[in-house]
């Protein structure tokens, strides 16, 4: 386990071929020489070309790294970054940033725009970009705790070999995660977690968390915590093998999201019972003051979270699965959930048409083939409108939950915070037996 605070590198742009940028205040090239102001960036012959917006002052070179020179006053801004990428709620932002500057050049026409920033500052953003700033103090201390823990665990996991999708005839079985980056820590969007830089207002409580928990992390059998998080679990958490590879962790077992105990998602029986009701628990609500005080404001576009229903006509189906797996399987006749997790999230998913059949999971890979952009998660039940010939004529999905549902369930973290528990107790209820530790 760490000793002492790591920087991180998020990536603000991946493999890109330019971009805008100003530097407020003055930053310091590796050579000495100081420069400020607008900078045009692009990809030029395998190296990256800065220049000022009149095109004068050209730095070149493989990788560029721009440190300020005084790290409490200068940042930099940039243009055109894309936040939710791929999702509903995609849009691109100007962002300013405080910290280092990495310019990294991939390949003959693309690079990389690095921000490099000490963990407590990053995580100040993070915990203000996930949620709104306004949320109780002991739900950011435990989203604090959470996310610390979760990226440092990340930082070790990508030192290691990468676990391989399994591949078997007629399965299409793909995950994602953050080891997958390569040439920096972290993406600044909610592939990883959100990171805004100085652009999100960063309140006191925010500071306050951060303060409070400073190298404070969940640990377990002697290791920090791969502690993940997402918006709602619909009423009940879900397992790491459902999300990603086959793995198990005794802190992220599957627990009921209140008082109330229920039994997990065995049989499809179960499933349609479950997500066609709307249980007690600690996510499911719909008050628009704790809504408010906790979602960033493009998050409270969202607000069918709890329970959601989608319906498709065939053809309008067929072309989204056509587009986003780029298989044609002809005639859409059925969609079947295979194996679901204990939440009810699908991570086996078998689609059968008139030209062919496959198998597609893991949770995320099932929600990007079944949207224009991404379900909400993969925790939902099919019903088929058929005509007396038994031909599909419309495809109704009714749903639970936002996200992968592994960990922490923020918007239920939220709502026990604002009924008085402490981030210690937030913290004990969806991490099974892990225990708190000061690192540095």
């Amino acid at each position: 386990m760490i000793d002492h605070e790591p920087n991180i590198q998020a990536a603000l742009l991946q493999h890109t071929s330019e971009a805008r940028l100003i530097l407020e205040g003055d930053f310091i090239l590796p050579d000495g020489r100081v420069i400020k102001g607008g900078y045009m960036v692009r990809a030029d012959g395998g190296e990256v070309f800065l220049t000022d917006t009149e095109g004068r002052g050209g730095i070149r070179g493989k990788d560029i790294l721009l440190s300020p020179a005084a790290p409490a006053e200068s940042f930099f801004t940039v243009s055109g970054i894309k936040i939710g990428i791929d999702f509903h709620w995609q849009r691109a932002q100007k962002q300013s940033f405080r910290g280092a500057l990495l310019l990294s050049g991939q390949g003959q026409s693309a690079f990389h725009l690095i921000n490099i920033v000490p963990l407590e500052e990053y995580l100040a953003s993070v915990i203000s970009s996930e949620m709104a700033a306004s949320a109780p103090l002991e739900f950011l201390k435990a989203q604090a705790v959470t996310a610390r823990s979760w990226l440092t665990a990340m930082l070790a996991k990508k030192k290691s070999i990468r676990a391989r999708h399994p591949k078997t005839k007629g399965e299409i079985i793909v995950w994602q995660d953050v080891n997958d980056h390569q040439g920096f820590d972290v993406c600044a969007d909610d592939h990883c977690q959100r990171y805004q830089g100085i652009t999100r207002i960063v309140s006191e409580n925010v500071n306050r968390a951060i303060d409070a928990t400073r190298g404070i992390f969940l640990t377990s059998a002697g290791e920090i915590c791969d502690a993940r998080y997402y918006k709602c679990c619909g009423g009940r958490t879900d397992v790491f093998a459902t999300a990603w590879e086959d793995a198990s962790f005794p802190y992220l077992t599957s627990i009921t999201d209140g008082k109330k105990q229920r039994a997990p998602i065995h049989t499809e029986k179960d499933a349609a019972e479950w997500l066609r009701a709307k249980p007690d628990a600690y996510c499911n609500t719909n008050d628009p003051e704790i809504l408010r005080k906790i979602l960033p404001s493009f998050d409270l576009e969202t607000l069918n979270f709890y329970r959601w229903r989608v319906e498709y006509q065939p053809e309008e189906l067929e072309e989204i699965i056509r587009s986003k797996s780029g298989i044609d399987f002809g005639r859409l006749k059925n969609i079947e959930a295979l194996q679901r997790g204990p939440s009810g999230r699908i991570c086996r998913l078998k689609i059968e048409g008139s030209l062919g059949a496959a198998v597609v999971g893991r949770e995320l890979e099932i929600r990007r083939w079944l949207s224009p952009t991404h379900l909400l998660s993969s925790a939902f039940v099919v019903s088929v409108k058929r005509d007396p010939d038994g031909n599909a004529l419309g495809f109704l999905l009714e749903g639970g939950g936002w996200g992968h549902g592994v960990g922490l369930c923020q918007i239920g973290a939220a709502v026990m915070a604002s009924q008085g528990r402490s981030a210690e107790e937030i913290l004990s209820h969806y991490f099974t037996g892990a225990m708190l530790k000061k690192l540095y």
